[in-house]
């Protein structure tokens, strides 16, 4: 059985319009989402054993301001990656519990392509900054993975814990 957390990047600040794409740093909500989510994760038990991470400035923010153990590992590959190369990328994971960190489009299309049955909840679709898919898979290799073959154990957001625009 392995686990695997699909994290959109926490709300980032668009403060700085001429600031390069890229190196765009989380805002005061994206802060105050991704301590909430990290807290979430450690108090479910969930702290992953392998964290793949955009290379982006905002998703290393969000890793950092989980505030949970280990390092990430930095690809840049999965900045704005497609779903296609997003699965590549978990197919060669290593570890029974592993975090990706991403960016929309990309992570939002994996998780409902790797989804069973989509969660109910509203936000789903829209997969919002902060959002956070909990699936397993009945598989010992990640190299396995296939779409639609994953179970969603949770799916929720900053706003579910609380975190308000204010």
């Amino acid at each position: 059985m392995k686990t695997l957390l699909l994290l959109r990047h926490a709300k980032s600040s668009w403060a700085d319009p001429g600031r390069d794409d890229h190196e765009r740093p989380l805002n005061g909500r994206g802060r105050r989402g991704a301590v909430a989510i990290g807290g979430w994760i450690a108090k479910a038990g969930l702290a992953p054993d392998k964290v793949l991470c955009s290379d982006a400035a905002r998703t290393q923010e969000t890793w950092a301001r989980l505030g949970l153990p280990g390092a990430p590992v930095l690809m840049a590959k999965l900045y704005h990656a497609d779903a296609e190369a997003m699965l590549d990328v978990v197919r060669s994971a290593s570890g029974e519990r592993v975090l990706v960190i991403g960016h929309n489009p990309g992570i939002a299309e994996l998780c409902d392509r790797l989804c069973e049955a989509t969660p109910n909840h509203f936000r789903f679709a829209q997969y919002p900054t902060g959002a956070l898919t909990v699936l397993t898979f009945d598989t010992v290799n990640w190299s396995g993975l296939q779409w639609h073959s994953g179970k969603v154990s949770k799916f929720l957001t900053p706003h579910d814990l609380g975190v308000r625009k204010a």
